[in-house]
């Protein structure tokens, strides 16, 4: 004889009321979501003159697509504005947004000229770290003796900026590579980051020297010095070049004498539309 054994039946389902479950489908409430963008902050770094001018455009173009003022008070009208704004910017005391920006060069001209500009009082007065000697569009004085005698206080700031951060993303950094503080100093900078932080990203907006737009006649060494740094230290490096960006003005834009304002705003546009996916939500960073 077998003994038949009861099954019991299966639990019921959780009620849909479960603390566990949204029972409405929709998506989860602000503040949670804030939460899960606080994870992703990128630090901008911006040097030299060619660097430093490239970014001040930068900020403007995404202070206005962020709807952030002068004052870097918000004065937009959507919330996916303000949805990843702390990508990159920090939120101060009094609702203030700040740029999450650290500004360096060897010479005290550049810093005047943004602090002067339309968005210049919207930085961290803390983080204009400058020089006064300059480094004479030579490679080894940003590298070896000016810059390295300045790299340590750049390295707090980013240090400080770094330290706030939830969970820092990785670095951008802006310069040129034809001069000497962009060239020298930038790489020196990357190469230091690179080994306190070897596992965030590194990004780098490099403007490129060109024969045909040409400043200065060292401009090919300071660039071929600078190229071997960046093989071994950056991650991701966007190469701008100064001819091609002339070539868009003449045939594309049809500007008969393009300045370096017209070059910079087109920069600053194509800077926008590859951290546009970082700065606002949607399906690739959802």
């Amino acid at each position: 004889l077998c003994s038949v054994i009861p099954i019991s039946p299966p639990l019921p389902p959780p009620p849909s009321s479960s603390p566990l479950r949204n029972p409405s489908g929709r998506p989860p409430p602000k503040r949670e979501r804030e939460r899960a963008a606080e994870m992703r902050e990128i630090l901008h770094i911006q040097g030299g003159q060619c660097g430093n001018q490239i970014g001040a455009k930068f900020w403007e173009v995404i202070c206005d697509e962020h709807g952030i003022d002068p004052t870097g008070k918000y004065a937009g009208d959507s919330e996916l504005q303000l949805e990843r704004i702390n990508v990159y910017y920090n939120e101060a005391s009094g609702g203030r947004y700040v740029p999450r920006a650290v500004l360096m060069d060897l010479e005290p001209g550049t810093m005047d000229s943004v602090r002067s500009g339309p968005f210049g009082q919207i930085f961290r007065p803390d983080n204009y770290v400058f020089g006064q000697s300059g480094a004479g569009n030579n490679w080894a004085k940003g590298h070896y003796t000016e810059g390295a005698e300045l790299i340590d206080s750049v390295l707090d700031v980013v240090r400080k900026e770094a330290e706030n951060c939830d969970c820092l993303q990785g670095f951008q950094v802006c310069h040129s590579l034809g001069g000497g503080t962009g060239s020298g100093m930038g790489t020196l900078l990357i190469s230091k980051i690179r080994e306190e932080y070897p596992d965030r990203m590194m990004l780098t907006f490099s403007v490129f020297p060109s024969p045909k737009v040409s400043d200065t006649v060292v401009e090919p060494y300071n660039a071929t010095l600078s190229v071997h740094q960046l093989v071994e230290n950056a991650d991701e490096c966007m190469v701008l070049d100064n001819e091609a960006l002339y070539d868009i003005c003449f045939r594309t834009l049809k500007l008969s004498t393009p300045s370096f304002g017209d070059l910079n705003h087109l920069i600053s546009a194509t800077m926008s539309g590859v951290t546009c996916c970082l700065r606002f939500p949607g399906q690739l960073n959802s």
